[in-house]
């Protein structure tokens, strides 16, 4: 049964005792605390918006990120405990209240933002906040004891939910001070002189079970798809083919007489059947019989010939979204001794996650509940209220762990289809999405084409660089376009978009895969063609930027570059950053000619993510997000015909299998004391690049369309 949290807002300065508990507000917080009702959690102290403290030592920590398999809840609590000093062992973890003024972040990791859980920003955005109020939660439990024992409390030790005094020996557990300690009118921000010292850390930078993964495995762990409440029905949902169309349902008497329909719900975009169980809901689904109003934009969308439309575009005098501009381009390429040109192409790409989107909402009256997996908890919250008319304290929302988002599960786009359900019929509707609704009426990474030019000077060194990311998407397709790591004194970086009227959406790490593909296999085609090595070309370029050479050069000597490679094998290198983490990666591949499939042996991957909570989960993370972008770099494709999808399944959206996977994947992370970045999407990016390199190394061939399928690697062979 699930504890019920309330929320109560309360005046700076000011405590409220309930029951065996006390809930206060720090001042650096400066914002709502929680309040437990009596007998909720026994003789207990809630001593600040993120710990409550039992009597019996267990301190619970409220985790403010979704938890969707990269482990972040793990990691954010251990950043507090650390600071706080707690017993690990008798730590908890619980879902933050979904209050974005208390537990949000900004994009610049200030208090009171968003809870928006994108961008591998998590960690690093919670960094400083979890230490300062681990600290002030340390510090409050420091003063209850000074003041008990009339000693300074700068006389006081802590370690590990002890304190204790060295001069007389005294100690005392952390659940033992819930009996006496009085909560401050405020708690000053602690310097950061007095923060913990690494070399001291316990937690961060160490190894640790995740918190989630024992949940997990024995079938506890709590999915939007396992709730069930009072009364609850059933609903699926057909939807529109093609973006923007609208439905007539033409069979509807029929459907609503199947037995165990309870009603049929019209919404823009489709048709929903409620009925009284899941079973039912799908076989009525099957059976509708729906004729597609409209001429919408995407209706004329035929995904292989727009690249025709994007290479007209980039003919085009006009300039698109500026990423990044320097020097004179339009001086220096056209003196160039020499013009290096290719293209690249990526197709869409879906999301597959694990878990297909479903989400449980009850609307009343005058508010709403809501339980599910999501990236946006606030956004969520809010989108509902809004939808509704309804006063954000209003909806409440219960959150639950995601099998899987990848940026998908950012959009409320299946919760308001939950909602609009529940309210039709005023009944508490759990809505799931099949794998096929999922594919088809999914929101994708953007298709693109991008031109690249470099100019070449006298002495052989890179003088020009210009980048033309042409595509669908917006804001979508310049994401990683930059190249601040290279020197290259005149650079042209621009977004041409053309709106196709299909849903697009961030994909894990956004434009990098395909951006990074695009930049780091012509940075290669210029070795090649200047008859450079390719890892002594980048270290040309950056040669004034050590962090990031040290990234290179560390994943050269881990795949020992200048050493022979087994006949029929070959290697490419190739670098990237993501979300502020700088990472290098180097595969070894062979290739069936007969099949035209490649098969990718060993990856080799160096990453530096500055302060590294949790190193182990940081390797899981890179291996999770190299596998995935393998996948996407070897198979994935999704392509619209007269704007819709032509996949359903993963029949027809091949994804990579076991028996597809690297036989090897070594990694090493670099010390760094620089601040924690992002991790999860840093292994990403470079796939592309790595295997075209090593492509072109062992066939003299080069891959430029990515997926690297075997018919279109076949087709490369015979050209």
């Amino acid at each position: 049964m699930e504890k019920q949290i309330e929320s109560q807002g309360l005046s700076r300065r000011k405590f409220l005792k309930v029951g065996g508990g006390i809930t206060f507000l720090v001042t650096a917080v400066g914002l709502p605390a929680l309040v437990f009702k009596k007998g909720e959690i026994g003789e207990s102290k809630q001593i600040s918006a993120w710990v409550h403290l039992a009597s019996d030592g267990t301190v619970t920590i409220y985790n403010p990120a979704s938890e969707m398999g990269q482990g972040t809840m793990t990691a954010l609590a251990a950043i507090f405990a650390e600071e706080m000093d707690a017993d690990w062992s008798k730590v908890k973890i619980e879902d933050a209240p979904v209050e974005p003024e208390i537990y949000g972040i900004g994009w610049g990791g200030e208090r009171g933002g968003s809870m928006l859980t994108v961008g591998s920003r998590s960690v690093s955005g919670h960094y400083n906040n979890l230490r300062q109020s681990g600290a002030q939660a340390r510090y409050v439990l420091l003063s209850a004891v000074a003041e008990k024992w009339g000693v300074d409390r700068k006389e006081l030790k802590t370690d590990s939910g002890l304190v204790f005094h060295p001069k007389s020996n005294k100690k005392i557990t952390y659940g033992e001070i819930v009996e006496f300690v009085k909560i401050p009118e405020s708690v000053p921000e602690i310097p950061d002189s007095e923060l913990k010292n690494p070399k001291d850390f316990k937690l961060i930078g160490k190894d640790y079970q995740r918190y989630d993964i024992p949940f997990k495995v024995d079938g506890s762990a709590i999915y939007s798809g396992d709730i069930h409440v009072p009364n609850m029905v059933y609903a699926a949902i057909v939807r529109s083919p093609v973006n923007g169309t609208q439905p007539e349902l033409k069979n509807e008497t029929a459907i609503k007489n199947i037995k165990g329909v309870l009603d049929l719900v019209s919404l823009n975009h489709g048709i929903g059947v409620v009925a009284s169980n899941m079973e039912t809901a799908l076989k009525a689904k099957a059976m509708m019989e729906i004729t597609w109003k409209g001429d919408p934009k995407a209706k004329s969308h035929n995904s292989q010939d727009a690249y025709e439309e994007y290479e007209a575009l980039s003919k085009s005098s006009k300039t698109g979204s500026i990423v990044t501009q320097s020097g004179d381009l339009n001086r220096e390429l056209p003196k160039a001794q020499k013009t290096i040109r290719a293209d690249y192409k990526n197709d869409y790409i879906y999301h597959a996650q694990m878990e297909p989107l479903n989400a449980v909402a009850h609307v009343k009256a005058d508010s709403a509940e809501v339980w599910v997996g999501t990236q946006a908890s606030d956004g969520t919250r809010n989108d509902v209220a809004n939808h509704l008319g309804l006063d954000f304290k209003a909806v409440n929302l219960h959150t639950c762990y995601l099998g899987g988002g990848f940026g998908r599960r950012s959009m409320t786009d299946f919760v308001i289809e939950a909602v609009d359900i529940s309210k039709a019929v005023n009944l508490p509707v759990k809505l799931q999405w099949t794998r096929e609704d999922d594919l088809q009426y999914g929101a994708f990474r953007p298709i693109s084409l991008q031109k690249l030019e470099a100019g070449i000077d006298q002495n052989g060194n890179i003088n020009s660089w210009k980048h033309v990311v042409i595509g669908t998407g917006g804001g979508l397709l310049g994401s990683g376009a930059d190249i601040p790591f290279y020197d290259i004194p005149n650079k042209l970086i621009e977004v041409r978009n053309i709106d196709h009227g299909v849903r697009t959406k961030h994909w894990r790490a956004v434009g990098h895969g395909p951006n990074k593909f695009a930049i780091e296999t012509f940075v290669d085609e210029i070795a090649l063609e200047q008859k450079k090595d390719p890892y002594q070309l980048r270290r040309e370029l950056m040669k004034n930027h050590p962090r990031e050479l040290a990234v290179l050069d560390k994943v050269a000597d881990m795949a020992k570059w200048d050493s022979p490679v087994q006949e029929g094998r070959a290697r490419g290198i190739a670098f990237a950053e993501r979300s502020g983490s700088l990472a290098a990666g180097v595969c070894e591949i062979s290739l069936d000619r007969s099949t035209g499939k490649i098969k990718v042996h060993k990856i080799w991957g160096s990453l530096d993510g500055g302060v590294v909570v949790h190193p182990a989960n940081a390797k899981y993370q890179m291996e999770g997000s190299l596998v995935m972008g393998l996948s996407s770099v070897l198979f994935e494709s999704i392509t619209f015909k007269e704007g819709q999808v032509e996949q359903s399944n993963f029949y027809d959206y091949p994804i990579l299998r076991m028996e597809d996977a690297p036989e090897e994947i070594i990694l090493e992370i670099i010390p760094s004391t620089e601040k924690p970045t992002g991790i999860g999407e840093a292994g990403l990016p470079f796939m592309g690049a790595i295997i075209s390199n090593a492509f072109a190394a062992l066939t003299g061939k080069r891959l430029r369309h990515m997926p690297f399928t075997p018919e279109k690697v076949l087709e490369i062979l015979s050209s």
